[in-house]
């Protein structure tokens, strides 16, 4: 029986956080993969790369996995009762509800993730709290069929633990060979502890006007719960 997968799309959505993870699931024997948001027109991510999506909420079959990514665009979903009442629903019936980045602040705003241990992006992942989630800081971390992934690049991580769990190791091990994911990176500086306190609050600064978006959309969508 096919295994079906849904990434929900999104404007502004960051689109490394889906496509890393794309490119896993669509190596997996026996599996579909579709992109999923209100409409079928295009959708221009962050970077402005444009993303055709497959099925609407209205249309969309129910899904063995639902995989919400992040980036910007997420903070005016936290407050978007259409996108988070199709995750609620497609919840009930999938085997899998998962998350890359920011992502599971989406699905803390739908209610899912209370008592949960839940992995977010490192600048943002204090505020999964305020959906009575469990912030985690591992790359990867599961709590029964809740999975999800830390920070953009984590998404290939956790969709080979997927592929993992649901066709096993070896399976695994061939899709993370057949991408040739190495990773080798110049510079050991992939989080805040290893970066320094200087880069940290650089990235801080950068970042600060849409984090403060995001803490008050988290903070208007955690007092609706």
């Amino acid at each position: 029986m096919t295994f079906r997968i849904g990434l929900l799309v999104f404007p502004d959505i960051m689109q490394l956080d889906m496509t890393g993870p794309h490119e896993v699931f669509t190596k997996m024997p026996e599996t579909e993969v579709l992109l999923v948001w209100k409409s079928l027109d295009p959708v221009r991510a962050g970077d402005g790369l444009r993303l055709l999506p497959d099925a609407t909420f209205a249309d969309c079959p129910q899904l063995d996995l639902i995989c919400v990514p992040g980036g910007a665009g997420m903070n005016a979903l936290l407050t978007d009762e259409e996108t988070l009442g199709f995750l609620r629903r497609q919840s009930e019936g999938a085997r899998y509800v998962t998350s890359v980045c920011t992502g599971s602040l989406v699905l803390g705003a739908a209610g899912l993730l209370k008592g949960k241990r839940s992995a977010c992006h490192w600048m943002s992942r204090d505020m999964l709290e305020r959906f009575g989630a469990i912030p985690d800081a591992a790359r990867v971390v599961k709590d029964g069929k809740f999975i999800s992934g830390g920070g953009v690049t984590a998404g290939i991580d956790f969709a080979l633990a997927v592929a993992a769990e649901l066709l096993g190791e070896e399976t695994a091990k061939a899709i993370q060979l057949a991408i040739e994911y190495d990773p080798a990176p110049p510079f050991d500086a992939g989080s805040p502890d290893r970066a320094g306190a200087e880069i940290e609050q650089a990235a801080r600064d950068a970042a600060s006007a849409r984090q403060a978006e995001r803490l008050a959309a988290v903070e208007k969508a955690a007092a609706r719960l």
